[in-house]
């Protein structure tokens, strides 16, 4: 396994498996509460493709190593280094927003623990992810209105799809951090746990995406974000193409007689 200045890095597994099939990436940054920088980014970039390559690895928990923060979003001392030079902005929210994307374009499913502050940049890695859970210690928000800038790394078109554009633009314009409890009722996560519970949750999501077959997995996920990324028509022909695909696979056949055996499926991602 890689070893990253920024980043924790392990594989867990299950007593379901004996096979560490769980990528469990946490942020590690904690002079600066975790805010994101340009090592942060590679960090996180590294990381993502480590646990992608992994043949074992069926799910991937993103969360931190803070006892207090989960992600305070783009580091401010780095923002404030570019207001007498701008040059280096762009291509800096370019790395960002291809980082970030690429939690949403894993072929496996992608959790986020939330624990505590979870603001900006946090936010919208959050919001890249398949499930969001928090503990009941979180606040989450998309400060930057209130510093002057805008969620350039994805967030305002993530938000906006995921709470729907009223909420969405209520919480962006207005620069609002949720408890989490709010967090729920918006919609902007799927369950609030106790902060003792919220790894052991979070594997329990894994779990149950590692007992599904990887092939189906990786195709429904695609199709699912396809309802934002493309029209009507080519959402259903490549349902089409996907559903050939899945027949074309072994897994398929063991989850057909798994049903009639009455028994537990053992996919092989083949």
């Amino acid at each position: 396994m890689g070893e990253y200045a920024t980043m924790l890095y392990e594989k867990k597994g299950t007593f379901l498996t004996p096979v560490k099939n769980i990528a469990v990436i946490k942020f590690n940054r904690p002079d600066a509460l975790n805010a994101i920088n340009d090592q942060f980014l590679k960090d996180l970039d590294a990381a993502l493709d480590e646990a992608e390559n992994d043949p074992e690895i069926r799910s991937v928990i993103l969360g931190t190593a803070h006892p207090k923060v989960y992600c305070t979003g783009a580091d401010l001392k780095m923002a404030q280094s570019f207001l007498g030079d701008i040059g280096p902005v762009a291509g800096l929210i370019k790395e960002g927003q291809m980082v970030i994307d690429k939690i949403a374009k894993m072929t496996k499913p992608v959790i986020a623990a939330i624990h505590g502050l979870c603001l900006g940049g946090g936010t919208e890695i959050a919001l890249a992810c398949d499930i969001r859970i928090c503990d009941e210690d979180s606040k989450i928000g998309t400060p930057e209105v209130a510093l002057g800038l805008i969620p350039a790394w994805g967030g305002c078109v993530r938000i906006a799809r995921i709470v729907g554009l009223g909420k969405a633009l209520e919480l962006v314009l207005t620069g609002a951090q949720l408890t989490a409890k709010e967090s729920l009722e918006y919609g902007l996560v799927s369950k609030v746990t106790s902060p003792d519970d919220l790894e052991s949750e979070a594997i329990k999501y894994a779990m149950k995406f590692g007992q599904n077959a990887p092939v189906a997995l990786k195709l429904a996920k695609q199709a699912t974000h396809m309802a934002f990324e493309a029209n009507y028509e080519e959402n259903l022909a490549f349902q089409v193409d996907a559903a050939v695909e899945c027949f074309k696979t072994a897994d398929l056949g063991e989850g057909i007689t798994a049903i009639f055996e009455k028994r537990q499926a053992k996919f092989k991602g083949e």
